[in-house]
């Protein structure tokens, strides 16, 4: 699956990609600040003198933001060692803003394995909280004071990722637990309902604090909660709607592509002639890439007549007539590609699958259902 827009790979682990989006390395600075600004305050709850403890203050809040953002992981790597030691796929582990995701490659089916996946999370964190914490009153007539100092807040930090990701409500892992509960009784998308309407009652609350308190990490908390809750209830409406409805009722049908034996003036023809900016190529009637006007206008004019489009074709991806949509929709995310050519029994080109027929089928779908 391709990387999402911003992202820069800085490691993995047991094999999925950790990657950092762009808007983190924004925030770090703004933590660091934010946190300076308390230095003396938290060096009072953590029984430490100020004055013991080397180094700027902003260095400090740059620590514990790091220390902050390293717990995120931690976490968020627990959720993956979850799914990957029960069968389960993750594309990547991404650190941004308001903290981290893991992209799995499908929600569990079955409501226990998605609890228990989203509890070990909060788990987890929790878990470093409690050893951080033990660890710095063990500490207590040491001395050691930028340990405990470290050692403290680093728990405290824990332990609110923890409590803030089992609030009942999406996008937080409390909110899956929720929907996991609730699946058995009301269904996946009634349940999903519910645990999204929570998240967004969550959002307001957290906007209406922002603003009394005029804290803007909460204000862009409240932003990111609602997002994650309308995203995540569109997501499985989707899932919901298109497993009923087969690729041969979605596809635009289209018998014919463009042959990898004909010139990129051919191909320039024959998009023209579709209305379209993309087309299969094939090769016997049978799929084997694909071509876009994109590739045509890379090409000079005065050089198409010359170049066969087996030369500059790109990869294809296939479904099949009888597949559900809400399966080519995934095959089309995780390859990146924008359409994926449809093929009969006998791996012939039957159509095309595009975002546009999956909206237009999502459409119909729900009015036929009366949804």
């Amino acid at each position: 699956m391709r990387a999402r827009p911003g992202t820069l790979q800085v490691g993995s682990f047991r094999g999925v990609p950790i990657r950092i989006h762009f808007s983190l390395l924004l925030v770090l600075p703004l933590l660091a600040f934010s946190f300076a600004g308390t230095f003396q305050q938290a060096a009072s709850m953590a029984d430490v003198p100020p004055g013991s403890l080397p180094g700027h203050p902003l260095v400090w809040g740059l620590v514990v933001a790091v220390g902050l953002f390293l717990s995120v992981l931690l976490h968020e790597m627990a959720h993956t060692f979850y799914a990957l030691r029960h069968g389960g796929e993750v594309h990547a582990i991404t650190l941004m803003i308001v903290g981290g995701v893991s992209e799995l490659g499908e929600v569990p089916r079955r409501p226990r394995d998605e609890a228990l996946m989203a509890l070990v999370g909060p788990l987890t964190s929790l878990g470093v909280a409690v050893v951080l914490g033990g660890a710095t009153w063990l500490t207590q007539g040491l001395g050691l004071f930028p340990l405990r100092f470290a050692g403290f807040t680093l728990a405290m930090l824990n332990g609110v990722l923890g409590v803030f990701n089992l609030l009942p409500a999406f996008p937080m892992d409390g909110g899956r637990i929720v929907r996991a509960a609730l699946t058995p009784r009301l269904g996946v998308l009634k349940a999903t309902r519910v645990a999204a309407m929570l998240g967004r009652v969550f959002a307001v609350l957290f906007g209406v604090w922002g603003v009394v308190s005029l804290n803007p990490f909460t204000l862009v908390i409240s932003f990111f909660v609602l997002m994650g809750a309308e995203a995540e209830s569109r997501q499985v409406r989707m899932r919901v709607v298109l497993e009923h409805v087969r690729v041969a009722t979605l596809m635009t049908p289209r018998a014919v592509g463009v042959d990898l034996d004909l010139t990129m003036s051919d191909a320039q023809w024959a998009l023209r002639r579709e209305h379209t900016q993309l087309l299969p190529v094939t090769n016997g009637g049978h799929p084997v890439g694909r071509v876009s006007w994109a590739t045509v206008e890379g090409i000079p004019e005065d050089e198409r007549a010359g170049c066969l489009v087996r030369e500059v074709m790109e990869d294809g991806v296939v479904a099949e007539l009888c597949e559900d949509g809400w399966t080519a929709l995934r095959r089309m995310a995780e390859a990146g590609v924008p359409q994926l050519a449809v093929v009969d029994e006998e791996g012939l080109l039957a159509g095309t699958l595009d975002w546009n027929d999956l909206q237009r089928g999502m459409t119909r779908a729900e009015q036929e259902l009366g949804r």
